[in-house]
């Protein structure tokens, strides 16, 4: 397996430099480079997508995921000029003779209404980039957005983007393109975060003020990432502030937070905190109820970051992320959480290869049980947890093309449940379902060429291996899916081996510089998975890895869009169509048991599923009105033997019609408003439809599987941010927001249950839950 592996990657290496050779044949050797970072002035951050834009032959040059950017020209008198989100662009005139370093500090754009026009990205991007189905999202952007309880949320932002559905009311699950909530590969500083919630999904882990910058990829994944069918969230915390020592924070409704950040020493070394806690259990020691006052609920988080430069050629960064639920009553307790870490190098070899080698740990963990005082007090455990190495390398070989390849290895290490009488009055005895460990191996090659003042063309391979490693035992099943009989491996032993290759290809056409059409083609790879019978998720989720019984889910999914910008940039307009085939599609049988069930894979059915669909967006990215308009017409269906009588059934996450409205007005200097609308058919769902009475029991008969479907879903959210005053060289700034959720009282429908009329037992009707009625907020955020 290793072997077909890097056989496959030395030929791909080959391939493109053979290309490097023949595109560049002319003068190669009399080409001169000028690289090195873009930042920010302010705060020394290093800027990811700042574009570098030569006058005089109309070359140029983006700034990578470290800020670092390289660009080659013949010897000669250019202007350079340097661009990124909401700063002033700074224009240089250089005379090339021999390799430069050049350092670009951005200085942010003035904030005072008339004097500028803030763009959130250079104005024709969109239309030059190769890349699709893919958004960024600025943390000043998803701050303005109105928030549950006042609390600024990256994930319920996300899902306000085409293509992206949220999987219940109030939870952080999301679906894209309609995918599963586990098909989301989710990465905070390139560690893999498996459960992105807090309070049962109502909140996510992400504290806004230490994240530097967000962006998802909805099909056009890079080929330097793998392992989820769906999408690719790659959320980047803040470096710290290497010029000042500054701070950042808020008090709100349910929660406080506070960052700070700045320089260990100037220029060099950084550091950053962030914390935050909700203190709702503050106020249940004052409620009437003795349980109540005993209870406890709340959550904590806290991001942490040190950078260290060397010198010009190196830079280590250290960051981590710590965060945990607690629940408790006197008679039950749950808790969960996440642990991340990173250890990061970047090193430059020379002015046109770059290195980052990233070493990452992440674990998710619950727990839930009873005091040991009870006779039947029990505890029980889940852990699932990641360690990796990734070497990463961008070779900037010409003006006009680039090369990214790398390897990385991971180990997944899977316990999923262990539960024991806890005391000595219990009266359990222990029960645990087997751990299991797994290898996860990659290899990939990306090479982008531009050919032409028209086409620019993206293609790759990822090439993966995954390996189920013992000590383990593998049940067999029958064709009732029964356990037959199963086999012991050794500690060590590998006794499976999964090997696929994952080709990508992007082709960006431009029709005109407003205009340009492109298509994108991709296939992935998902090898871990998660049970689940709850469309609303739940901490308890279990993941399990590909196996003997399970093949890994594949997924090729085709994409065309048409981008156009419109009054010089200041409306950006899309519509991309997509179609998702995917094989070895995992669903559950009727009445599964996931939980603490060592026969789980016993529960599983597989089969095919598609989904497809297009998305419309209309952006203004400029002036006092800002925002967003989207719409997305889609289907998602299954079909796996075992399930609905084999005939094809709608995916859990099919929702045909979704709009997202999201708008920001600047009324002065210190007021603005903020509004978002949301509106999104009803989920599927199975319901009865009929019901049989045995010996005086109603019984009741259901549906096919998910033929039904909740109400539509709609809301209206709102919000008013008023700055203070920001007197002459005040240090301080303070702003109050008040925000109005479900303004107009929807009541959307959460679940619905059917129970039997307690006076007339032959009748059933139907219950629905819903969670929020309207919740106003206030929140007073702070920097100093």
């Amino acid at each position: 397996m290793f072997r077909k592996l890097f056989f496959v990657l030395a030929v791909f290496l080959l391939m493109a430099r053979f290309s490097y050779a023949f595109a560049d044949e002319d003068n190669k050797s009399d080409r001169r480079v000028i690289s090195g970072h873009i930042k920010d002035a302010e705060t020394g951050e290093t800027l990811i997508g700042a574009n570098l834009y030569v006058k005089e032959t109309g070359a140029g040059a983006v700034s990578n995921n470290y800020g670092f950017y390289s660009l080659s020209l013949l010897p000669g008198r250019y202007t350079l000029v340097c661009s990124f989100i909401g700063c002033r662009d700074e224009e240089r005139r250089v005379e090339l003779s021999d390799n430069m370093i050049i350092e670009f500090e951005l200085k942010p754009e003035s904030e005072e209404i008339g004097e500028v026009m803030v763009s959130a990205e250079r104005k024709d991007k969109n239309i030059t980039r190769v890349e699709m189905g893919v958004e960024k999202l600025q943390p000043k952007t998803i701050k303005s957005i109105p928030a549950l309880m006042g609390e600024v949320d990256l994930i319920k932002a996300v899902m306000l983007l085409p293509g992206v559905q949220s999987t219940s009311e109030g939870g952080s699950g999301f679906s894209v393109r309609g995918g599963t909530p586990d098909q989301n590969l989710i990465l905070l500083d390139e560690a893999t975060v498996y459960n992105a919630s807090h309070l049962m999904g109502f909140f996510s882990v992400f504290n806004n003020d230490a994240i530097h910058d967000l962006k998802l990829y909805k099909g056009d994944v890079p080929a330097q990432y793998g392992g989820r069918l769906s999408s690719l969230l790659d959320v980047r915390m803040k470096d710290g502030n290497s010029k000042k020592f500054t701070g950042a924070g808020g008090i709100g409704t349910i929660s406080s937070r506070l960052t700070l950040e700045g320089p260990l020493k100037k220029d060099r070394t950084t550091f950053l905190f962030s914390g935050r806690r909700t203190y709702m259990d503050l106020f249940l020691p004052l409620a009437s109820d003795e349980n109540v006052r005993d209870s406890k609920l709340y959550f904590y988080d806290a991001n942490m970051k040190f950078s260290h430069r060397f010198n010009e050629n190196n830079r280590l960064y250290l960051s981590g992320y710590l965060g945990r639920d607690v629940m408790k009553s006197p008679d039950f307790g749950m808790g969960f959480g996440n642990k991340t870490f990173t250890l990061r190098w970047n090193h430059i070899y020379n002015q046109k290869l770059f290195m980052n080698l990233t070493a990452v740990w992440s674990r998710y963990d619950y727990e839930l049980g009873t005091p040991e005082d009870q006779p039947e007090a029990w505890l029980w455990k889940s852990d699932l947890q990641d360690a990796g190495l990734k070497a990463d390398f961008s070779w900037f070989m010409t003006p006009e093309q680039s090369l990214q390849f790398g390897l990385q290895s991971f180990y997944h290490g899977f316990d999923p449940g262990s539960a024991k009488g806890i005391g000595s009055q219990s009266i359990f005895s222990e029960y645990e379902v087997e751990s299991t460990r797994s290898l996860e191996h990659a290899g990939y090659l990306s090479h982008q060429l531009r050919l032409g003042e028209k086409l620019i063309i993206k293609y790759g391979v990822r090439a993966s291996l995954f390996q189920n490693v013992g000590d383990a035992t593998v049940y067999h099943f029958d064709e009732n899916y029964e356990p037959a009989d199963s086999t012991y491996y050794g500690k060590g032993d590998v006794y499976k081996n999964y090997f696929g290759l994952e080709p990508r290809l992007g082709v960006n056409y431009i029709l005109a510089e407003d205009l340009s059409v492109k298509m994108n083609y991709n296939r992935t790879r998902q090898y871990i998975q998660q049970a689940t019978n709850s469309t609303a998720g739940s901490p308890l989720d279990v993941w399990f890895p590909a196996s003997p019984n399970v093949e890994p889910q594949v997924a090729d999914q085709f994409a065309l869009g048409l981008f156009k910008n419109l009054r010089d940039g200041e409306f950006q307009l899309s519509a991309e169509a997509w179609y998702k085939d995917m094989k070895n599609t995992i669903d559950f049988g009727d009445h599964a048991e996931l939980l603490l069930n060592k026969y789980l894979e016993g529960e599983i059915r597989t089969g095919n599923s598609r989904s497809y669909g297009i998305e419309f967006m209309l952006k203004k990215a400029e002036g006092r009105l800002s925002g967003w308009l989207s719409y997305t017409l889609s289907r998602a269906e299954r079909t796996i033997q075992g399930i609905n009588d084999g005939e094809t059934y709608l995916a859990p996450f099919d929702k045909p019609h979704d709009i997202s409205t999201v708008l920001n007005y600047e009324l002065s200097k210190r007021v603005s408003v903020s509004a978002n609308w949301l509106y999104a058919s009803g989920q599927p769902v199975t319901l009865p439809i009929q019901r049989y009475e045995i010996n005086g029991s109603i019984i009741p008969y259901y549906s096919g599987r998910n033929e039904a479907r909740y109400p539509d879903y709609h809301r209206l959210d709102l919000s008013v941010a008023i700055k203070n005053r920001n007197k002459h060289q005040r240090k301080y700034t303070g702003e109050w927001v008040i925000s109005l959720y479900n303004a107009y009282n929807r009541k959307n429908t959460w679940v619905l249950n059917f129970k039997q009329d307690k006076e007339n037992p032959k009748e059933t009707y139907a219950e629905k839950t819903y969670l929020f009625p309207i919740i106003p907020s206030v929140t007073y955020n702070f920097k100093f």
